[in-house]
């Protein structure tokens, strides 16, 4: 085993999410994750907490299957629910034999049953939890790199000193917590202001997500203005949607296009009303991720880059007394700010072209 899963084992345990002796774990991976899994293993059992298995949540062959095959409405299962409720901790493993396994799933199909999922997710959300990756080749391929290369991308990206990561992010957070509105200007295509005004931002350094590496918080949603051109892929159910423009009126998407598989988006705006509505606005700072690499896990991370969200909002970053969007998706999207760009709180350019205010060069 290569010794770097060992020690991202005992970061997802010691770090991200704090495990402690006692605990009930659920880990959802896909079987390709197997080396990582054994890892936990280990740690767990070292802490002496207790480990399931499933792939409910990764597992792409079966769920084609049933979604394909299914007919009627769907249901929120109640066994599975009966798990979230059990556990203390879940963790779940992005890795893939096929990452286009679902790519032949009807949309609107896939969409009602992520209705259908969202107590779930908000049961999950509401446990300590990580997000991960384990560097499988089906991943490696999608982003276009060798196995031995992906697998340097990832590790390079998991294993930092995630204290010194919070202390340089922290820097970005203390200027956004008491703000009220940010504007987003990249090229001549996107324009984009909103208000933050009570709302809390978040500091991820390998927490939740690992990799971290971004600062995020909630707009209001009625607030957001303006037209936005997300320059970088979004890969989407097993399709890839490239081009994509939205324009705000009054918080709401009043307009939207792409320039390929134009139909993924509809789907996904007409999911439910908070849908055409952002409930993310989150700031890349992870500069170890330096490739794109079709993966939003680590794509939304990457040096130099702000994301959107059109769904749900996080619940932390919602202040008391402000609307919180909700919504059965949350599907981020990418604007390069590496040239071209400023990113203006409260009227004050505090990133120009990639480079913060607080960072030699600007």
């Amino acid at each position: 085993m290569d010794p770097r899963i060992r020690e991202q084992a005992q970061v997802i345990c010691n770090h991200s999410i704090d495990l402690q002796s006692g605990d009930n774990v659920v880990i959802d991976a896909h079987p390709v994750a197997e080396d990582l899994v054994t890892a936990l293993h280990e740690e767990i059992a070292d802490i002496g907490a207790h480990p399931l298995v499933v792939s409910e949540r990764t597992g792409s062959r079966f769920r084609r299957a049933f979604l394909r095959n299914h007919d009627g409405d769907f249901e929120t299962p109640s066994h599975v629910m009966a798990l979230y409720e059990e556990m203390d901790a879940y963790i779940a493993i992005r890795a893939s034999d096929n990452v286009t396994q679902e790519s032949d799933v009807d949309p609107s199909v896939r969409s009602e049953y992520d209705k259908a999922q969202r107590p779930l997710l908000n049961e999950r959300l509401g446990k300590r939890w990580c997000l991960t990756q384990y560097p499988a080749p089906a991943n490696a391929q999608l982003a276009e790199m060798s196995t031995d290369g992906y697998e340097n991308f990832v590790w390079d990206a998991i294993l930092k000193d995630w204290d010194s990561v919070r202390e340089h992010q922290a820097q970005l957070t203390e200027i956004l917590d008491p703000a009220d509105e940010v504007r987003i200007v990249s090229g001549d295509r996107t324009d984009l202001t909103m208000s933050i005004a009570g709302n809390g931002t978040l500091n991820d350094y390998g927490e939740k997500n690992l990799p971290g590496g971004e600062v995020f918080t909630a707009p209001v949603p009625d607030s957001v203005e303006g037209e936005v051109y997300f320059d970088k892929p979004l890969y989407h159910q097993g399709r890839e949607v490239t081009g994509v423009e939205l324009v705000f009126e009054g918080g709401e998407v009043v307009e939207h296009s792409a320039e390929k598989n134009e139909a993924i988006l509809t789907e996904v705006l007409e999911t439910d009303d908070g849908a055409r509505r952002l409930g993310e606005l989150g700031i890349g700072m992870n500069r170890d991720i330096d490739e794109f690499s079709y993966n939003m896990l680590f794509d939304e991370k990457m040096g130099d880059t702000v994301h959107m969200a059109v769904g749900r909002a996080y619940d932390e970053c919602v202040g008391e007394g402000n609307e919180h969007n909700d919504s059965a998706v949350h599907v981020d999207m990418i604007v390069d700010m590496s040239e071209d760009s400023v990113i203006e709180v409260d009227g004050e350019v505090v990133q120009r072209d990639g480079t913060f205010v607080f960072e030699d060069g600007f």
